[in-house]
């Protein structure tokens, strides 16, 4: 049998998009441990322009019609599919409704794991929407899989708060360690919080961080901010003049490889302050480099971080915590205590999120 990731993308790890990294890893990983694995992806530009792998490719053209299936896909499912699994990934994507109705028509099981786009704050955004594409579309989707795969709880509790079910498969993605080394790197001189991911103000917190950040300065606090990645910019850059702190931020934009891998060392705190997530894999980028994180409970990280003491962990949504949480690590930064927090973050990464460990118990998710 084999396990085909079906995505929208190439499985690309050096783009910022966080499904296709982990699709990569889990895809190579699984190869590693003799599964037989291929990742199928759809995309505008199907033409295989990324580095070695060890898992075979097929791509597929993507539509401006978002439904409508390629014809060399269908032949090519319809061809495997007694020897197949396919495993979607994402949620609320118009041609996974439709593939999710070919799958079902020629029998062919298939699995899905929603990337975070099931958590309860995910679902309030375009409620309405969201509601009337779900009893058109997405309702079928989850109706026809086998099995729904989690990243973390918050996942599960939003799925089941409009889809009760019996098919929630609870497994965090594993982690594949930089090579880059840390020690190299010295240190930025002013105390640096960090953020890299893609630049959603409201999924991903940025205002929550930005206005405790102003409570912050105005206490006399010196620091930086820096953002990498793209996205609301623009946004952003307004959120940081209106809580004047427009001069201590700095918008990197998209940054990948061992550039990224540069400047994350150097900073002080990783900050993920979410409202909703699968798993953020920038958090556990940050932990392998020794960074203490500051993470929310929307993270879903946020009881590993407890459990290794890698950093610290905020309630969802709470600027008060957040500032309070930046005061303290500036504090330990002052007297040089950050550094203990480095074994403890890559502990973490290395013991919690092996990928070794990880792999093996997916086969449970195939079944």
């Amino acid at each position: 049998m084999e396990i085909v990731h079906l995505i929208l993308g190439k499985a690309n790890p050096d783009r910022m998009n966080g499904v296709n990294k982990v699709v990569y890893q889990l895809a190579t990983y699984q190869t590693i441990a003799k599964k037989n694995v291929s990742v199928w992806g759809i995309t505008k530009n199907p033409v295989h322009d990324y580095g070695e792998r060890n898992f075979k490719t097929e791509l597929f053209q993507a539509y401006k019609n978002p439904f409508k299936i390629d014809g060399e896909l269908k032949k090519k499912l319809i061809a495997s599919q007694n020897d197949i699994v396919v495993h979607l990934h994402g949620g609320w994507v118009p041609i996974y409704a439709s593939l999710a109705r070919f799958l079902h028509k020629h029998h062919i099981p298939f699995v899905l794991t929603p990337h975070g786009a099931y958590n309860q704050i995910a679902m309030q955004r375009s409620n309405w929407t969201k509601k009337i594409y779900y009893y058109l579309f997405e309702k079928k989707v989850l109706d026809f899989a086998k099995k729904i795969h989690s990243l973390g709880e918050s996942e599960v509790k939003g799925l089941n708060s409009f889809y009760s079910n019996k098919k929630s498969f609870l497994l965090p993605y594993g982690f594949e360690a930089s090579a880059f080394i840390h020690n190299s790197t010295k240190k930025n001189e002013v105390f640096t919080i960090g953020f890299v991911g893609r630049l959603d103000v409201y999924t991903k917190g940025l205002d929550l961080l930005i206005e405790a950040l102003g409570i912050v300065k105005k206490k006399g606090i010196p620091f930086t901010l820096w953002l990498i990645g793209e996205g609301e910019n623009e946004k952003v850059k307004q959120l940081a003049r209106q809580h004047s702190i427009e001069k201590e931020t700095q918008l990197y934009g998209g940054k990948y490889g061992e550039e990224k891998d540069n400047l994350i060392a150097q900073m002080s705190v990783f900050a993920h302050t979410s409202r909703n997530e699968g798993l953020p894999t920038s958090v556990l980028e940050a932990a392998n480099l020794g960074i203490p994180c500051l993470v929310s409970i929307a993270t879903n990280i946020h009881s590993y971080v407890e459990q290794y003491h890698a950093g610290k962990v905020v309630a969802n949504e709470d600027i008060t915590a957040i500032e309070d949480a930046i005061n303290s690590y500036f504090t330990e930064w002052q007297n040089t205590k950050l550094e203990t927090y480095k074994p403890c973050a890559q502990k973490m990464v290395s013991e919690g999120f092996a990928w070794k460990n990880i792999v093996e118990s997916f086969d449970q998710l195939y079944k």
